[in-house]
């Protein structure tokens, strides 16, 4: 009997053979969930100019060092600068000039005192006229509320790392240096395989002995959660001649990676490893997890596959462990897969020394995230695997594993955040 490989070392073969993709430039509306391709640095300072950071008047700092509301001083008002507008005014001694958020001060001043400062009422509409003097109530040092230039951002400054993957701050922010596109690596296309006599698609009539093809929907949206575009294609008969069509099919796609559940086992209807024996090679096959032994990585006619197991719950765990992290790979980011915490195991349970990834619910106890198993753990139960907050992973090695053990769960859900 061929001898189970170990999960790491297959990660790490599998990981070794995917390269980024290709860079595409895209609208930045476009952009939320992408993964930036290239550094970002700043052309310019943000802010280009000195600019003021509240609604009030523009002084020259010396000029209201005692101001109080025992004893204003007062200024004359020599200019209205709304922001959008290069103001051509000059303070001198004495002088302010009423100013907006965001507005460039003008040359000479130094400082802004807040509105609520001063004896100025403003006009909700925005319409106040311009008084001729006001009345500061408030001291100012020099730069009090001004953003001076390059406050946020120096000229030069990387602003956003390759390997990133854009939210919407992030858009802003490339929206603020006056980008309006950015280059993100292409989304891998996945072209995605489900093979069985017995699958019929959701929302056909089942006659006896047929079930749901819940695999090429789960796996289609498990890719585009990844980051990939899935191509889905009709599910195949368990016949050399439909297998083999079915991944003619595919490779006419022009796909980057080809996933297939089923037909890779040791059942004599299990022809996917037949045909893939004919348009490629497998690499390897067979892995030391549960569920998921039946695992097969290898290429189609030069593009990278893999066969998955039949069983729903056997092919998440196995998309989630192997190719996840190969899609991540591809689209630039480490490879690391879904984020891991620790938790506390909560009951004794038995394995069978394999590898093992348990569906479990996390519970915070004393500070502490405590993992409780669901399920019978069988690999056709994909009930309890979407009712999980993460898969416990168990060591290989082990046979008895008690409870107050604490082990790595693979995350499939943001957690709420805690004290």
């Amino acid at each position: 009997m061929t001898e189970l490989l170990n999960v790491d070392d297959v990660i790490a073969r599998i990981l070794h053979a995917m390269q980024p993709l290709p860079s595409d430039p895209v609208p930045l509306l476009d952009a939320l969930g992408r993964v930036l391709a290239k550094d970002i640095h700043a052309g310019q300072d943000v802010p280009a100019f000195a600019s003021s950071a509240m609604d009030g008047y523009a002084v020259r700092a010396e000029d209201v060092i005692s101001a109080s509301h025992e004893h204003p001083t007062r200024l004359r008002v020599v200019a209205d600068i709304p922001a959008g507008v290069q103001p051509d005014v000059r303070l001198g001694a004495g002088e302010a000039a009423r100013i907006m958020t965001g507005a460039p001060l003008p040359e000479g001043a130094d400082a802004i005192v807040r509105v609520e400062d001063t004896g100025d009422q403003w006009a909700s509409d925005g319409q106040a006229a311009l008084p001729e003097t006001v009345d500061v109530f408030q001291a100012a040092k020099p730069g009090r509320d001004v953003r001076e230039p390059g406050e946020t951002v120096r000229a030069g400054a990387l602003v956003l790392a390759r390997g990133v993957t854009l939210r919407a701050q992030d858009v802003g922010v490339l929206a603020s240096i006056g980008h309006a596109a950015a280059a993100v690596t292409r989304r891998p296309r996945v072209a995605i395989l489900s093979t069985g006599t017995e699958l019929v698609e959701p929302g056909q009539p089942l006659r006896q002995g047929q079930i749901f093809n819940s695999n090429g929907v789960m796996l289609a949206a498990l890719v585009t959660e990844a980051g990939g575009d899935p191509i889905v294609l009709p599910a195949a008969r368990d016949t050399v001649l439909d297998v083999r069509a079915c991944f003619d099919d595919a490779l006419a796609q022009q796909p980057d990676v080809i996933i297939s559940s089923a037909g890779v086992s040791v059942g004599t209807h299990d022809v996917v490893r037949t045909v893939i024996s004919a348009l490629g090679h497998l690499e390897l096959w067979r892995v030391n997890l549960r569920p998921g032994k039946p695992l097969a990585y290898g290429d189609v006619g030069g593009v990278p596959f893999f066969g998955l197991p039949g069983n729903p719950v056997s092919v998440m765990v196995t998309f989630e462990v192997f190719v996840r992290p190969a899609l991540d790979r591809l689209l630039g980011l480490s490879g690391e897969g879904r984020p891991v915490i620790t938790a506390t195991l909560s009951q004794d349970l038995a394995s069978d020394g394999r590898r093992s990834y348990l569906r479990v619910r996390l519970e915070r106890d004393s500070g502490d995230w405590v993992a409780r198993p669901i399920g019978m753990q069988s690999s056709a139960e994909l009930l309890a695997l979407a009712q999980a907050d993460g898969l416990m992973i168990i060591p290989e090695g082990l046979r008895h594993v008690p409870a107050g053990g604490r082990y790595p769960v693979r995350l499939l859900r943001s957690l709420p955040a805690t004290d």
